[in-house]
């Protein structure tokens, strides 16, 4: 058997790795499995080219990795104005992430991802490598080819408008037991209930990709957001009534609603089953555990990787 050359085993190694990278900076799992394997085309035939030496193969291969996902980024813009709907990230089920790319979970839940599209996608890059992979602005700066000082002002502009404090910890996600109050209060039609567990100004993002029916737009407030989800999982609930059974998975849900917590993008969030189909609700909170956002994801294309292998 022939031995892994010094480009493939680094690649082996380092996968996890620009797997994560990619991923943050794409918000698309299946496209950053396809640039972690183009980093691998390239990386070997840079290697058997043989123009100059590499004095460190993970840099070479990060610095790949971080341009190509940065000219497909620039590439997708145009299809995901034109989205039917509002675009969402793609979420994957924690434990199909590999290890690296989850050891430090900064910059990876639906949120951030979401929010971090209206950055630039050197931003983007500048923030990604540096919140959640730890690199310097000096390091940084070789892959974008930037001054350390212009990269540290990339970070600190990216930051602002991720609304990161650079001082703090990662925020937490909402509890498991708030998650759970949640869907009990959804599923008895509890529209109070809901309300109290959502911020005055509570936000509802929803991505049906134009394939399933979803809110176009986003719903404002948190008594709107509590009807609008009361609404359509009682609908839900009363054509799910009416089928031969729900699928043995789903026995331990409440009778009026399919719903289970499950841990996507290294957090805790919702599976709902409505009418037949499984939306993913992301959820983030403030400080005090209010939600302030939910993100609904529909679309069937965008959910391949969103339940365990």
């Amino acid at each position: 058997m022939t031995a892994p050359t010094p480009a493939a085993h680094a690649w082996a190694d380092e996968r996890g790795r620009l797997l994560g990278i990619a991923y943050r900076m794409l918000g698309d799992f299946g496209l950053a499995e396809d640039v972690v394997s183009e980093v691998a085309i390239e990386a070997l035939r840079q290697e058997r080219d043989g123009a100059a030496p590499v004095r460190s193969w993970p840099a070479l291969l990060t610095t790949i990795c971080v341009r190509r996902s940065i000219d497909l980024v620039r590439g997708l813009a145009a299809s995901r104005e034109e989205y039917t709907g509002h675009w969402l990230p793609e979420p994957v089920a924690t434990s199909r992430l590999p290890e690296e790319a989850v050891a430090d979970r900064e910059m990876l839940s639906i949120a951030l991802l979401h929010v971090a599209e209206q950055l630039a996608p050197e931003t983007r890059a500048a923030v990604v490598l540096h919140r959640a992979f730890g690199m310097t602005a000096g390091e940084i700066g070789e892959i974008l080819e930037r001054s350390p000082a212009a990269v540290r002002q990339l970070i600190s502009r990216g930051e602002r408008r991720l609304r990161i404090d650079p001082e703090a910890d990662a925020p937490r996600s909402l509890a498991r037991d708030d998650l759970a109050r949640l869907v009990e209060a959804i599923g008895s039609g509890d529209v109070a209930g809901v309300t109290a567990l959502l911020a005055p100004d509570a936000i509802l993002w929803a991505d049906g990709g134009g394939q399933v029916r979803s809110a176009l737009n986003p719903v404002f407030g948190a008594d709107r957001i509590a009807r609008f989800f009361v609404g359509i999982l009682q609908k839900a609930a009363r054509e799910a009534s009416r089928e031969a059974a729900w699928e043995a998975s789903w026995e331990a849900a409440p009778s009026s609603i399919g719903a289970v917590l499950i841990d996507v993008n290294g957090e805790p969030s919702i599976a709902l089953r409505l009418s037949g189909r499984t939306d993913i609700l992301g959820i983030e909170a403030d400080a005090n555990g209010r939600i302030t956002g939910l993100r609904q994801i529909g679309a069937p294309a965008k959910l391949r990787f969103a339940f365990p292998a």
